[in-house]
């Protein structure tokens, strides 16, 4: 058994090119892990820039120069993060203090529903569940008020964050697409000259992200306006803040459009009660995400991420568990970044499997 594993790791961390690769990807790990939470705007800001990096492509495809196409773009990002500062958060503020202050209401009103759930079905509920489910929702709404309490009394040091946020942001990302050249050739100079399976995991990891990470963001946008002014026309009350979570629920597939059934079918009940205005909120929620599962995703995100649906949900799972919201945004493109590796270090040690691949993507 020793011998087969001593063989197993001698024939596939031979090659010096694989070698490169996880030390790569482990260092990377390694640098996030420690230095991630210090080193949040520079993350934010790369993330941005690989977004807007797209746009300035596409300008240059119209014969744009690169530095005039970056200056459209990043005003086209300045303009889009004053409308969002001025506008859009003081709406959303305005949602949440609303929403804060109908809560006890809500609670009130779901505990007395939910203590005439025993006597309308004795044989399957008992008052003792009911009474640890009501407990179960008090402790858990005591303890979001702890943390928005303290989340409150640290508001001057996130204010002072926030602030800090707002002046890095845009100056790395403005020089991220400025400097994209020098800063992938200073890059390089650390990685080996045998380099060659690295940069094939990067071009194949590149073009499945960056396509997935832009239909995706055009998805949230779409999703997000379409749930806002359908929920508008039915008079739902915060109407912004859940078509913002509606749209939002798209980046984590299949779990994102479930859990988001409930927040809007609470909202839709303590506001109409159990009647046809309620139905069809609910009719028209479930008709957006039949178009968005259907048609939209689809037509955004055709055949860019390679992945089956039971892989999509474990790497919810595994990297949500991880780092927890922040996972189960990113779940997707890291799983397509470890699909990446795994598919290019196969093939680089089976050649004939590389031309089975080949032959059937001919076909």
């Amino acid at each position: 058994m020793i011998q087969f594993i001593r063989n197993w790791l001698q024939y596939r961390f031979s090659d010096p090119q694989v070698i490169s690769l996880w030390l790569l990807i482990i260092s990377g790990i390694i640098l996030i892990y420690f230095l991630g939470k210090m080193l949040v705007p520079v993350f934010a800001s790369l993330i941005i820039a690989y977004l807007l990096d797209g746009m300035v492509c596409g300008l240059q495809s119209w014969h744009i120069p690169r530095m005039p196409a970056i200056m459209i773009v990043f005003l086209l990002f300045m303009a889009s993060m004053i409308v969002l500062i001025i506008w859009l958060l003081p709406l959303l503020s305005r949602q949440i203090v609303q929403l804060v202050q109908v809560l006890p209401s809500i609670l009130a009103s779901s505990q007395k529903e939910l203590m005439q759930l025993p006597g309308r079905y004795p044989d399957f509920i008992s008052e003792v569940q009911i009474k640890d489910v009501i407990g179960f929702i008090n402790s858990s709404i005591s303890n979001v008020a702890q943390r928005m309490l303290s989340w409150s009394l640290a508001s001057v040091k996130g204010f002072i964050t926030v602030v800090v946020y707002l002046v890095l942001v845009p100056f790395m990302v403005f020089f991220f697409l400025k400097d994209k050249k020098k800063i992938v050739n200073w890059f390089a100079k650390f990685l080996p000259d045998d380099r060659g399976l690295v940069i094939e995991v990067w071009q194949e990891v590149n073009i499945q992200i960056a396509n997935y990470t832009r239909g995706k963001v055009w998805e949230v946008l779409i999703i997000w306006c379409l749930s806002y002014v359908v929920f508008k026309l039915f008079g739902m009350e915060f109407s912004i803040l859940v078509s913002l979570f509606v749209g939002l629920s798209v980046l984590v597939p299949y779990l994102g459009v479930t859990v988001m059934y409930f927040p809007v079918f609470l909202i839709s009940y303590f506001q109409w009660g159990w009647n046809s205005q309620m139905a069809y909120a609910l009719l028209a929620y479930t008709i957006i995400q039949i178009f968005d599962g259907n048609i939209l995703a689809p037509l955004l995100l055709s055949e860019v991420v390679n992945l089956h649906p039971i892989a999509i949900i474990v790497a919810v799972l595994i990297f949500g568990g991880l780092w927890g919201i922040w996972g189960l945004f990113f779940a997707i493109p890291l799983a397509t970044l470890v699909h990446a590796v795994m598919k290019t270090w196969f093939l680089h040690h089976s050649p004939r499997l590389k031309e089975q691949i080949n032959m059937e993507a001919e076909s």
